[in-house]
């Protein structure tokens, strides 16, 4: 694949995203449209992983969310430009900062998963 929308090149290296990937920007066989580009690395184990189904699939261990005090870790990666943002910052956008490439903001509907807070997140 190339390095992302619009993008010619080759694919960025970044950290290793476990579970059923469907390409280089980090879709899987559960989310694949073009805005589903991020994943997540869990607290459980610090291993990305592209959607909650994936890690539940594929992890052999359950998810654990992470801890509001811990929302400053890095742990939201673009598959795009492989950027990695903090919770917070994820948190806060609807692009990756680094490359502009859109995120899907249905994602929200699923915070509760990753992160402790409210479900959804406004």
């Amino acid at each position: 694949m190339s390095g992302g929308p619009g993008v010619s090149g080759p694919a960025v290296p970044g950290p290793v995203v476990h579970g059923p990937v469907v390409d280089d920007e980090t879709r899987c066989i559960h989310y694949r449209s073009a805005v589903d580009v991020i994943a997540i690395k869990f607290a459980c184990c610090g291993e990305y992983y592209p959607c909650h189904l994936c890690h539940a699939e594929t992890a052999g261990h359950a998810a654990a969310q992470w801890p509001r005090a811990e929302w400053g870790e890095r742990a939201i990666l673009c598959g795009v430009c492989k950027h990695e943002l903090t919770i917070a910052d994820y948190l806060e956008v609807t692009a990756c900062p680094a490359c502009g490439a859109a995120f899907n903001e249905g994602c929200r509907l699923h915070s509760h998963l990753y992160f402790d807070a409210a479900a959804p997140l406004d």
